[in-house]
């Protein structure tokens, strides 16, 4: 018999942890596994005191960040709102901070997300999280912000919500539930978050006023979660020598060499995870005899060669059902029971996994830490990841869930498949519909890698490297579009590529180098698509601008002279093709000479009709219309 979605196997019964992730998160009880009338008890490896313990150890040394959390706590309680960052490394003990701060928050609400990697992909998967529990208060908001929410959460249909509105429901969500008492929202492995829940959540971050609420991330350093760039931060580092030399004692089992223990504490500059996790699995004779050579490999992945020892241990089933647990990223535990038992498992293998204190297996899936999962996942050969995928894929519901599928199906193709391709190709669509832009460049990607036909294949890079570009990532489109220059493509393909390249340049570095690469790539666009040519011209129009006085004598005027000579735009007339017109002739003919025609321009983009294309240029049209001194459509 399948169990429902909302209860463990029935031939399993493994606790829910008590604690949080992080250091010592993983917090088992005494559990029973049980399978028909035979049951049989064990000692999970950590009891409640030993956590607690724990906890105040690595809390040790931590006054001021403490004192640091209580006060924005008090703040909250005031009617203030807060935004704060908690950076560091990976066992730091931000977790900790954050369950400190759970901990003292009395009379405040608490809601939590946790970032997971490989649902990394999907778009608005945290915003998920975070709303899920509050769509109650939905219907208070505005009528469009509230559309733009349910449409972003596959709640209802319509068209691909603007993020800004979404921006915008988030806030006003968060508000309305602050209205009741002051919320708490504690975001940890913020650097796992998918990109447009990142983006939205840092929105909301930095427009807190006095709502009461507070919005408190956790995110590894360095370079992680740059959407979050800007927002105060509190720098969580290594333990002192004196704390940490306490912390690893309390790790240690019998003498140890004081070189060893100096080398240890130098080693992992006083993080705590690594001072628990380096000892486990190590002999006496290799803490007598020294640490190995000092700096050897970075703290994420000492700590992750210690988890995959653990893992050396155990049974093969039992390692096939970690693995099954670590690739699916939701952590539903009927879905991995679905999986291994496809793959003739049985329930008794999540034994040992949890006597080791590797896993939870409860009402919902739950690593010791993120790194688990990772050691896990790459401890496996290509074959076992494949196998893990297809018969999560098998266990994963088509019609309710095809993106996951889809995602599970393309992890356990051994070569390219058109079939799946085009399913991933399908999941982008659904992706870009709800405003995921990285998470349909993601699947648009895995698309591409598994075309077997080289024509389609390119095509496939080309869109997934436009879209990574739109979605804010210059350095991976710049990636994808080398592989896409790298293929056969045809003279349109050809002009594309230029044409990205040269907006990557627009974006990143406004200066001389984007204006010409533009009126190259609209030169070459001319007989192949004149509307998207003279949408390139504006680009180049634009680029000009933006260059200023890092621009070229007379690139101004040649772009404009450029863009007057491009085709006639086909009729009716839209909002950009006047905009370009009027802007090309202002700067060929004089400002008066360009006033009428931008002003029937600027009409048009007061229409409320606008295409999604033409959408794209209306902040153009808005520094326009200050320009011309039109107060009625730079206030629309």
């Amino acid at each position: 018999m399948t169990p429902r979605r909302d209860e463990p196997h029935p031939a399993v019964r493994v606790h829910v942890p008590t604690g949080g992730r992080g250091v010592g998160g993983f917090v088992p009880r005494v559990g029973v596994v049980a399978r028909g009338r035979k049951a049989r008890a064990y000692s999970a490896p950590w009891s409640d005191e030993d956590v607690q313990r724990r906890r105040d150890q690595v809390l040790r040394g931590r006054c001021s960040e403490c004192e640091t959390l209580d006060g924005l706590l008090e703040a909250v309680r005031a009617g203030e709102s807060r935004a704060l960052v908690l950076r560091g490394e990976p066992g730091v003990g931000k977790t900790f901070l954050l369950e400190y701060l759970v901990g003292r928050a009395s009379k405040i609400r608490v809601a939590r997300v946790v970032g997971v990697q490989s649902e990394m992909e999907l778009p608005f998967a945290g915003l998920h999280q975070l709303c899920a529990p509050m769509l109650d208060l939905v219907e208070r908001l505005p009528g469009p912000q509230r559309d733009a929410l349910r449409t972003t959460l596959g709640l209802s249909s319509g068209p691909a919500p603007d993020r800004f509105l979404v921006g915008l429901a988030v806030l006003g969500l968060l508000a309305e539930v602050a209205r009741e008492r002051p919320l708490l929202c504690v975001l940890d492995d913020a650097q796992w978050l998918d990109h447009a829940s990142a983006q939205a959540l840092a929105f909301v971050a930095r427009r807190l006023g006095a709502e009461s609420v507070a919005m408190v991330f956790a995110t590894r350093v360095p370079d992680e979660a740059a959407e979050l760039a800007g927002l105060p931060e509190l720098a969580v580092e290594g333990l002192p020598d004196d704390e940490a030399r306490t912390l690893l004692g309390s790790a240690l089992r019998g003498p140890v060499d004081e070189r060893v223990l100096q080398r240890i504490v130098a080693e992992t500059r006083g993080n705590p995870l690594a001072l628990l996790e380096l000892p486990r699995g190590l002999t006496p004779a290799e803490l007598a005899a020294g640490f190995g050579p000092p700096g050897a490999r970075a703290i994420p992945q000492q700590i992750e060669d210690s988890f995959r020892r653990q893992l050396e241990p155990l049974d093969v089933e039992t390692r096939q059902l970690l693995l099954v647990a670590a690739a699916e990223p939701a952590g539903d535990p009927v879905l991995v029971w679905r999986a291994v038992e496809r793959l003739g498992i049985g329930a008794a293998a999540a034994s040992p996994a949890a006597t080791a204190g590797l896993v939870d297996i409860g009402t919902v899936v739950r690593f010791r830490h993120p790194l688990v999962r990772s050691a896990i996942y790459r401890a496996a050969s290509p074959e076992e990841r494949r196998t893990a995928h297809r018969a999560l894929a098998e266990a994963t519901d088509p019609r309710t869930d095809p993106d996951r599928r889809a995602w599970h199906c393309a992890g356990a193709a051994p070569g390219p498949d058109e079939d799946v391709a085009d399913e991933l190709e399908r999941s982008a669509d659904r992706a870009q519909a709800r405003g995921g832009l990285a998470a349909a460049a993601a699947f648009l990607e895995r698309a591409a890698e598994l075309t077997p036909d080289p024509a389609r294949r390119a095509e496939r890079t080309l869109a997934a490297a436009q879209t990574t570009h739109h979605a804010g990532m210059p350095d991976a489109a710049l990636r994808l579009l080398s592989i896409a220059e790298a293929a056969p493509l045809d003279k349109l393909q050809r002009a594309q590529t230029d044409l990205l390249r040269a907006q990557i340049a627009l974006t990143v570095n406004r200066g001389r180098e984007a204006p010409p690469l533009l009126l190259s790539a609209a030169k070459q666009l001319e007989p192949l698509d004149a509307r998207l040519a003279r949408e390139t011209y504006l680009d180049a129009l634009l680029a000009v601008m933006f260059a200023g006085a890092l621009a070229t004598d007379g690139s101004v005027r040649e772009a404009a002279e450029a863009a007057r000579a491009a085709p006639p735009p086909a009729q009716p007339l839209r909002a950009p093709d006047l905009l370009l017109d009027g802007l090309a002739i202002r700067f060929t003919e004089g400002y008066a000479a360009g006033l009428p025609i931008l002003r029937e321009a600027l009409r048009a983009f007061r229409s409320p009709d606008l295409s999604e294309e033409e959408l794209h240029w209306l902040w153009l049209a808005h520094i326009t219309a200050g320009n011309l001194w039109d107060e009625e459509t730079h206030d629309t």
